[in-house]
């Protein structure tokens, strides 16, 4: 467990040396530790550590881990493909939902939301590289569909997300989340305030961060490979 917090720093000077090499304060990019397949008490030692903010994407697996760690200050991210049959464990249990990419479960989750807990913070997943095994909805629906969220009882949307297509190349990377970056700006024009772009993960966060990244997912670089992957974080 002490290799969590040395690989915690390490992503920590990552962020802020990307942050200063583009003119941004190292404040202003957050940080979710993706904990999923991780047990309790992986995300216990990122928490002794200083790390608050853990994003899941198995509502199951990850209400367990909740209830189990329940008095920890934890602020807990869904990050993964929503199921209608989950969104009430999802509202009932989460602080944050990266991946509405529909307006029927956006509605399901703001009904199922708990009037006793603040209102849930909610992303728009947007489809950047147009990959048929991702979600997201497409860029041209994203203002449309960000205008109806924006109007539900007990959400509060909050930005956008992406996981772009994998790639190596730096520049590649940073056209890719620019994309995500010009559509906010659009969605902003339009009337909608938004205030959060998360994108990045552990191979790619330089680039995110440079293209405005407020929140990075970054899993494997702090808490090691997975024993199960479908989207790396």
């Amino acid at each position: 467990m002490d290799t969590i917090g040395a690989n915690l720093q390490a992503v920590k000077s990552r962020i802020a040396r990307a942050a200063q090499a583009c003119g941004r304060a190292a404040a202003d990019v957050g940080l979710v530790a993706v904990s999923k397949t991780f047990g309790a008490e992986a995300i216990a030692a990122a928490r002794a550590h200083g790390q608050r903010a853990f994003g899941e994407n198995h509502a199951q697996e990850a209400v367990a881990k909740i209830a189990a760690l329940a008095g920890e200050q934890i602020e807990w991210h869904f990050i993964g493909p929503l199921q209608s049959n989950k969104t009430r464990l999802i509202a009932e249990h989460f602080d944050w939902v990266h991946s509405v990419d529909r307006l029927k479960i956006a509605q399901r989750l703001s009904a199922a939301r708990p009037p006793a807990l603040a209102p849930l913070q909610v992303c728009i997943q947007v489809n950047i590289g147009g990959e048929a095994t991702k979600s997201g909805v497409a860029p041209a629906d994203a203002l449309a569909l960000a205008r109806a969220v924006a109007a539900l009882p007990r959400l509060r949307l909050r930005g956008l997300m992406a996981i772009p297509p994998a790639s190596d190349d730096g520049a590649q990377q940073r056209r890719q989340f620019a994309q995500l970056r010009a559509l906010r700006d659009k969605i902003a024009a339009a009337g909608i305030s938004l205030d959060t772009l998360s994108m990045g993960m552990s191979a790619d966060l330089e680039a995110a961060v440079a293209e405005g990244a407020t929140l990075v997912r970054v899993g494997t670089a702090i808490f090691g490979t997975r024993a199960r992957l479908k989207e790396t974080a």
